[in-house]
């Protein structure tokens, strides 16, 4: 790879302006240096991927161009025009736009509330409400990006959330936008539907900025990409002229399996048995609908489903920590012998000891205490095993000495159990809690969203360690709003959507399609309802008729 191209974007014509070119941009937060001699050039009308490990910068640098942080170095053309951005506004009235992960909408706002939200014409709302709904009418048309303007956001699916956010940026009259992992909470259609959209933007000659872990996205969407890693930009190729494999080497620093090897699966007895498990919340909201299935021996059940379905109160509830005043109903067999729920004996401590391991869907809330040290953390939920106690009193040292195996046996960096747990990156907190949970060699692995925000090396790991506790004839649950983490890793797959297990599928015999529709609540596509019969919460859903294009 030529020098020429690592500095251009993959291109070597740079004669013309290019929407962004970042020169040398440096920023440290104390002694961590996060971008290091950074140089970036985005070219007109392109859609540009930045990828990297957990920690390797990117988010720092787009908060950069964003005006959220000022560099310490460096410098930033727009246009080919140098521009010193100051704050978000800067970036604003410069064309700059970023939809941000986790969405920046009023909930009980509507649609046309939040595009005008900050940008009002003047103290009477009336006209630049009248004038936003003439604009976003244009824009939803000329760019596929239909939304009712009258709406609350509440009322909307994710996707048509994301919509409004894009719609805000344009709106705002944003010729760069910038996208932050946009498909980590949207249906395999939705996520489709949002390329199209991108696709779109840039035949108009908008530049789109593209952060996200997915290599297979990087290669579909992107016409360019750029590699980071521990603060430095390694690498800015053109994608048709790259691999996954290439990219997956160049973040990592060394060859990386993107494909989960394992055997077949060998399933042996029933080792979890739920029947009609039902769960209503405190709010009085039913959570889970009569969910019904085992798991057995040797094997890992695959639970699909966009986020927010049930998946969490499942867990939960397995785990013995249900949401405070919920009311539960249904039957729970552990290797034969029934699950108290709603008694004394339905905490996590009597889970555990049960052979129930988890490792829960967020690390930082639910997994880890982040002030106390790794080792710590190591022993938590198991610190009154008969080897980490002498007599009344715990033996720290002993507590440490099998921490310390721990962390060397699943390559947690740096290798310090002094450490606090908030001093590690997302990824190798997520090491401690799964090394925490297998290491105890649970008939039962409860794990949710096991790669959340987990770099590619981190993310092969821990795959490999599921697999081995699978072929060691233990039982796994594993719950993922990533279909490509479902299909490879699960011997079966069931799709949850409203607290309800819409269908069954072996990985072999099924398609992200298919599971995508499952996913939206539609189980047979050629008896699906009309737009009079479309329930209220498929209303947003992309391929159902009646809902919205």
């Amino acid at each position: 790879m030529s020098a020429q191209a690592q500095q251009s974007g993959g291109r070597s014509d740079a004669a013309a302006p290019a929407a962004i070119e970042l020169r040398s941009i440096s920023k440290a937060f104390g002694p961590v240096q996060a971008n290091k001699n950074i140089n970036l050039r985005v070219e007109k009308g392109t859609i540009h991927g930045i990828i990297g490990e957990n920690g390797a910068g990117k988010s720092t640098l787009m908060s950069i161009l964003y005006g959220f942080y000022k560099p310490d170095s460096g410098e930033i053309l727009v246009n080919g025009q140098p521009l010193t951005i100051t704050d978000s506004q800067t970036a604003i009235k410069a064309g700059i736009g970023m939809v941000f992960q986790h969405f920046k909408l009023v909930q009980n706002f509507t649609v046309l509330e939040n595009i005008i939200l900050g940008v009002e014409d003047g103290r009477l709302l009336r006209p630049s409400l009248a004038k936003a709904r003439g604009v976003l009418k244009q824009l939803a048309e000329e760019y596929q990006l239909n939304v009712d303007p009258d709406e609350t956001i509440e009322e909307l699916s994710v996707g048509h959330q994301q919509r409004v956010e894009i719609l805000k940026a344009l709106y705002r009259q944003a010729d760069i936008l910038i996208l932050d992992e946009p498909t980590g909470v949207l249906t395999p259609a939705e996520a489709d539907h949002l390329f199209r959209i991108l696709e779109g933007l840039r035949a108009e000659g908008k530049t789109i900025i593209l952060i996200t872990h997915k290599l297979r996205e990087i290669m579909e969407i992107t016409d360019n990409v750029s590699v980071m890693r521990r603060g430095e930009m390694v690498a800015s190729v053109k994608t048709a002229e790259t691999s996954p494999e290439e990219l997956a080497e160049l973040m990592v620093g060394r060859k990386v399996l993107l494909n989960v090897e394992k055997t077949p699966a060998q399933p042996g007895a029933a080792i979890l048995e739920v029947r009609d498990l039902k769960l209503v919340d405190d709010e009085g909201v039913e959570r889970l609908r009569g969910i019904s299935f085992d798991i057995r021996a040797g094997e890992i059940l695959g639970i699909a489903g966009v986020s927010g379905n049930g998946q969490t109160q499942l867990l939960e509830l397995l785990g013995g920590y249900p949401e405070k005043g919920s009311k539960v109903s249904g039957s729970i067999r552990m290797n034969g012998e029934a699950l108290d729920l709603t008694g004394t004996k339905s905490d996590a401590a009597t889970r555990r000891a049960r052979g129930i391991g988890h490792v829960p869907e967020d690390r930082q809330v639910e997994g880890l205490i982040m002030d106390f040290t790794a080792w710590e953390n190591v022993a938590f939920g198991y610190h009154h095993a008969p080897e980490f106690n002498k007599g009344w009193l715990m033996d720290n040292a002993a507590i440490r000495e099998d921490a310390e195996a721990k962390i060397k046996r699943f390559d947690v960096r740096p290798p310090n159990a002094n450490l606090a747990a908030r001093n590690f990156s997302g990824g190798n907190q997520q090491k401690i809690v799964v090394a925490r949970e297998i290491e105890r060699n649970p008939d039962l692995l409860l794990i949710g969203q096991p790669t959340r925000g987990v770099d590619i090396g981190a993310i092969e790991f821990i795959h490999k360690r599921i697999v081995e506790l699978r072929d060691a004839g233990k039982a796994v649950l594993l719950v993922s709003v990533e279909l490509d983490e479902i299909l490879s890793l699960s011997d079966r797959i069931a799709v949850m959507f409203d607290g309800r297990i819409m269908g069954e599928r072996l990985p072999a015999e099924t398609t992200t399609g298919e599971l995508g529709l499952l996913m939206a609540g539609i189980t047979d596509t050629e008896s699906t309802p009309d737009s009079a019969g479309v329930p209220p919460d498929l209303k947003h859903v992309e391929g159902v008729p009646g809902g919205q294009p």
